[in-house]
């Protein structure tokens, strides 16, 4: 039996963007930030000494609650830069203290809860995929951008350095995010999905896109509109609208968000980008090597002078 695939006329090629993306957003965006943001933050008492955490909540798409994680170096003096960061898909904002590599460099870092994530949750793909006024991806691309009002607004945070940060999902969120805010100062996308979409629908052989194929074998008929309402939200049309300095990686035996995907996004990305493959690597796109040459570029873009060891 053949996988289902997009349109024929498509091929593997990219989505094409749909001729109305700027208004489509702009429409999203507005609507949001009709409501009023209403942060409000409570700490968080973890144990840890060396940084701080608050539990965040704000209004994202259509005035929804969105929560998070904000943590924060605690031996911190004036505004740090700072990050929205993004989880893989079913992971929500997972624990508290999860994840302190940000914080521990001296960056603020606030992580999204995607939209009614968390869990392991799935499914969220298919969640109004034929409408792109009500697709899921929608909404969770809207509240990333008002993530970042949300530590803009923030006496701690320097408001003129934000990054957007993912993994995975994350990172095809952290794509979105950079194609919605013009004025971040840098985009990591690591293993991104809900990029390249034809592409992934192919080539994978398992994760989020086999739910798709799944629908599109039992829905043939309806390719043609899972496909428009994807090319809002594909990391490949994210990328051709990019301001920001990027960093995308992937690794070589991803069977998941298959190389070919991030390779697609990096070709499209419009500002200059940093492209690392990873020979050998799957999902985790180089793990800890990955993290490291992420960090670099961050300190890099946000002005961060090298540390001397023993020193801050």
């Amino acid at each position: 039996m053949s996988r289902p695939e997009f349109p024929a006329s498509l091929g593997l090629e990219p989505l094409p963007t749909p001729d109305d993306y700027d208004a489509f957003w702009a429409e999203a965006l507005d609507g949001a930030r009709r409501h009023p943001l209403d942060l409000r933050l409570a700490p968080v008492d973890t144990g840890l000494a060396a940084i701080d955490v608050y539990d965040v909540s704000f209004a994202g798409y259509d005035g929804r609650r969105v929560r998070g994680w904000l943590r924060l170096p605690h031996h911190r003096t004036g505004a740090v830069p700072a990050i929205v960061h993004a989880n893989g898909y079913g992971a929500g904002r997972l624990s508290p203290i999860d994840d302190l590599t940000w914080p521990a460099a001296g960056f603020a870092q606030l992580v999204v809860d995607t939209h009614q994530q968390g869990g392991g949750s799935t499914g969220h793909l298919l969640e109004g995929i034929l409408d792109p006024r009500s697709s899921y991806y929608r909404g969770v691309f809207v509240d990333a951008a008002r993530a970042v009002d949300a530590l803009r607004a923030l006496d701690d945070v320097d408001a003129s350095r934000v990054a957007a940060i993912g993994n995975s999902q994350g990172g095809g969120i952290a794509l979105g995010v950079g194609a919605l805010v013009p004025d971040l100062v840098a985009v990591l996308a690591q293993a991104p999905f809900l990029t390249a979409a034809p592409v992934g629908l192919h080539f994978a052989a398992q994760g989020p896109w086999l739910e798709l194929r799944a629908y599109l074998a039992e829905h043939p008929d309806r390719a043609d509109a899972v496909a428009r309402t994807l090319a809002y939200v594909d990391g490949v049309t994210s990328a051709r609208h990019a301001t920001a300095p990027g960093w995308i990686s992937d690794g070589l035996d991803d069977d998941i968000c298959p190389p070919e995907t991030a390779r697609a996004a990096a070709e499209a990305y419009a500002a200059p980008v940093v492209f690392r493959e990873w020979p050998g690597a799957g999902h985790e796109a180089g793990g800890t090597g990955d993290r490291q040459g992420a960090l670099a570029v961050l300190r890099e873009r946000f002005g961060v002078a090298a540390l001397t060891p023993g020193r801050g």
